[in-house]
């Protein structure tokens, strides 16, 4: 990405300048509140008017959505209808492309832009993935808390881990379960910190971690490496430990709350219980490369080669098929045992994940097992693509803390998979200018479509179609 032009504050400029204008046509357009907005909107202006006693018990996360748009409402002297209201996540997506700038450069290991006013083209395209613009023009929680996860993962990369662990408690505010993300950023600052320290001449050298390349580390080989790095872990816990205590504090107060609150979800419990929802991790593998194709495909060698590596991985020798055959066999049972049909999922067609389940997961019974293989390609495809320049831990310990954020949940939602997906996508380092902007026009199509079809496509007696 070094080749891209210096005058990259235009793509920031025309991101800023589309996302005003499209603000401008949902207000126009949607003049009252939508989905889930009759719950978060009163709830605003309840605090707007200093009535901190009322909350709606159907609303299930906590205030931060609400304080956060009194504090715009006091600094700037805004209103709290509709219109204004909706400004707080739009407001959090315009600075998102900042923030991302940091993230992108930390996995590229290269130094920001100096000024804020110029971020990274690529940043700009991620911050327009399609499922955190659209809800950028909604009174939805969603964008501010992508901001602040985000914001917390990149302080702990700069070793800021007091600041690291507000962040990522501020965070907590939007949505409970960011609590696994504030972990997953100290986590993945200690790995890189343990990867790259080095003893002075005059110092004991200091204890490793056994963390071969991702790349190196095959199906046959990565089981006995991981074994390897286990072991290895107690002698390195005493030298990562003091980074840790802001961060314990952050899951102490989460584990208080838990407590308090009699469970993780705050209001309507019945609607939410958790669950075991293992195809959730599958749903999210195809998910990911649906959207994320153009930056698979942009690597050394093409699309050819990206097949070549993940038919070797799969089928390369007996022992990795014998390995596929096995993972197929458990995913099969997975799927067949653990398969939710969620009585939202299948009663509200206002949602494009309701034809979807419709029309390709309920086609024939057998169709989420002939899914299996596509799952396990893809899920190769990103481990290749993101492993390029990362260890074995680096590499999965994202899919380490993806499993307590999506398998509790029933739903099968496209916002649960949001956060996942951009710290998944920031990890491919090595996407060339061509591939930056064919992300760019693939996001573009998708968002001009959805968002199209949302203010237009009105249907009577069903609704505006949306994520």
């Amino acid at each position: 990405m070094s080749s891209l032009p210096p005058s990259a504050s235009t793509y920031y400029a025309l991101f800023m300048a589309v996302s005003v204008l499209v603000l401008k046509a949902v207000n126009e357009e949607v003049t009252e509140p939508y989905m889930d907005e009759p719950f978060h909107v009163p709830q605003a202006q309840a605090y707007c008017r200093s009535d901190y006693s009322y909350w709606d018990p159907k609303i299930t996360t906590p205030p931060g959505l609400y304080v956060l748009s009194l504090v715009l409402k006091r600094v700037f002297l805004l209103k709290c209808n509709l219109a204004m209201l909706r400004l707080t996540p739009l407001l959090c997506l315009l600075v998102l492309p900042i923030v991302m700038t940091r993230l992108v450069c930390y996995y590229r290991r290269e130094r920001p832009p100096h000024s804020l006013a110029v971020p990274d083209p690529e940043a700009v395209v991620l911050s327009a993935f399609p499922i955190a613009w659209f809800f950028a023009f909604l009174y939805y929680t969603d964008v501010p808390s992508l901001l602040f996860v985000v914001s917390s993962i990149v302080s702990a990369t700069q070793g800021k881990h007091w600041l690291a662990a507000l962040l990522g408690a501020i965070s907590c505010t939007f949505r409970q379960n960011n609590i696994i993300w504030v972990l997953y950023g100290y986590a993945s600052s200690q790995l890189m910190y343990l990867r790259f320290r080095h003893a002075l001449p005059n110092e004991k050298p200091y204890a490793k971690l056994h963390d071969p390349p991702a790349l190196v580390a095959t199906p046959s080989k990565s089981s006995f490496d991981l074994v390897r790095s286990v072991l290895s872990a107690p002698a390195i816990v005493l030298d990562i430990l003091p980074s840790f205590v802001p961060y314990g504090f952050v899951l102490a107060g989460f584990i208080a709350f838990v407590l308090w609150n009699g469970g993780i979800v705050l209001g309507d419990k019945s609607n939410h219980i958790p669950a075991f929802h293992v195809p959730q991790l599958y749903y999210f593998v195809g998910f990911a490369t649906i959207f994320g194709w153009p930056a698979l495909i942009s690597g050394k060698g093409g699309p050819q080669k990206l097949a070549r590596d993940v038919r070797l991985r799969m089928f390369g020798g007996a022992r990795n098929t014998a390995i596929t055959g096995l993972v197929a066999i458990i995913m099969g049972m997975t799927i067949y045992k653990f398969t939710i049909h969620h009585p939202f999922l299948l009663s509200d067609n206002r949602h494009y994940t309701f034809y979807i389940w419709r029309r390709i997961f309920l086609l024939h019974p057998v169709v989420p097992y002939l899914l299996i293989p596509v799952y396990i390609a893809c899920a190769w495809a990103w481990y290749i693509r993101t492993g390029q320049d990362q260890t074995l831990l680096q590499n999965i310990l994202l899919a380490v803390f993806v499993v307590p954020t999506l398998i509790p949940t029933p739903l099968l939602e496209p916002r649960y998979f949001l956060i996942p997906y951009i710290l998944l996508r920031a990890q491919i380092t090595d996407v060339p200018v061509w591939g930056v902007l064919v992300e760019g026009l693939w996001y573009g199509t998708v968002n001009g479509v959805t968002m199209w079809v949302f203010l237009h496509k009105e249907r009577a007696g069903v609704g505006r179609f949306m994520w």
